[in-house]
């Protein structure tokens, strides 16, 4: 989601059958928007281009339902332009996507689909009891750590953009991580817990997804200011309550950061293609998508499937009713 090309059509799981497993593994990291040095890292590890894809896409998903109803909806169109600047909209790009490679690369893992790691490390759980008891917990430790040699994140000195992007794609792993939750499984004689495993688990990717976009609600603006004690620059935000103008504190760890103010999305542009269109709600949003241009009204008859019931022994049978259901659209 933050390379500058455009996404590239990804052959779907188990094309290329009929070639060797390793050159297939191969191509399909060629086929990727990866530099020189991450196709090498790519291919040395099997599995990881489809965890990649997958990444890719869940970033993809959890992003356009979370702006779903905002006047920037996730759109690819003018994504290129929309990360050469920083705006609040390219802070959550960089975090989401982030925090998809961590998801998707822990919960390969636990699914046997990476072949240079396996179940979570959790003390006292053996990886051959947890396979054998399908409990194999989410290896977010392996995750982390390879994502972070993955990306090559560097001291980047007084380059303000980039320790804005290297902060906010620390954000999105954090986010992963605070949803990590420890699940465990009862071993007995009639359902008792004389035995009881324990494993690690991450939450499902849309509650981190939803934790994001309250981060990006209240995105800090920063600056960059030197630091005289360490000898190099830092994010600076607007002063908070109880400090003194002349420190300004530096943003939270959780803090989406941004640099400058976004665009309306208003209006077609090299960032979006504007609101014009788009269906709203209009006890909801339709005022605010539509810019004050107004909306327009159309009514249109949906099938849905109603009356249902169970018959015996395993079928639900329903009848298919119509009802009038009113669209509301933006205006040119």
């Amino acid at each position: 989601l933050t390379g500058k090309e455009a996404l590239t059509q990804f052959p779907a799981p188990g094309a290329g059958a009929g070639a060797a497993p390793g050159r297939a593994h191969v191509k399909q990291c060629e086929l990727l928007q990866l530099s020189r040095r991450q196709k090498r890292l790519c291919r040395r590890e099997p599995g990881l281009a489809e965890t990649l894809r997958d990444a890719i896409r869940l970033g993809i998903l959890e992003c356009q339902l979370q702006f779903r109803s905002e006047r920037w909806n996730c759109s690819l169109e003018g994504r290129t332009s929309l990360l050469k600047r920083g705006f609040k909209e390219t802070a959550f790009l960089y975090a989401v996507s982030s925090a998809a490679l961590t998801h998707s690369l822990a919960r390969a893992c636990s699914a046997g689909r990476m072949e240079r790691c396996t179940c979570d490390d959790s003390p006292g759980l053996e990886n051959r009891k947890a396979w054998q008891w399908g409990v194999c917990g989410d290896n977010l430790k392996y995750s982390t750590k390879f994502l972070k040699k993955f990306l090559g994140q560097k001291r980047i000195g007084k380059d303000l953009r980039a320790r804005v992007d290297i902060h906010n794609t620390n954000v999105g792993i954090k986010a992963v991580k605070n949803g990590l939750k420890t699940t465990c499984k009862c071993h007995g004689v009639s359902g008792s817990c004389a035995v009881r495993t324990c494993w690690k688990q991450l939450s499902p990717f849309h509650e981190v997804g939803r934790q994001l976009k309250l981060r990006y609600d209240d995105a800090v603006k920063v600056f960059s200011t030197s630091n005289d004690a360490v000898g190099h620059s830092e994010l600076a935000g607007p002063p908070r309550h109880g400090h003194a103008p002349r420190h300004p504190p530096a943003p939270r760890a959780t803090d989406l950061v941004y640099v400058e103010d976004s665009p309306s999305f208003c209006r077609p542009s090299k960032y979006s293609l504007g609101t014009a269109g788009r269906t709203c709600s209009r006890e909801g949003n339709c005022d605010s998508m539509c810019c004050g241009r107004g909306y327009n009204t159309q009514s249109r008859l949906v099938t849905f499937s109603c009356h249902c019931q169970v018959q015996w022994c395993c079928y639900v049978e329903c009848q298919q009713c119509m009802q009038e259901e009113v669209v509301y659209s933006c205006k040119q």
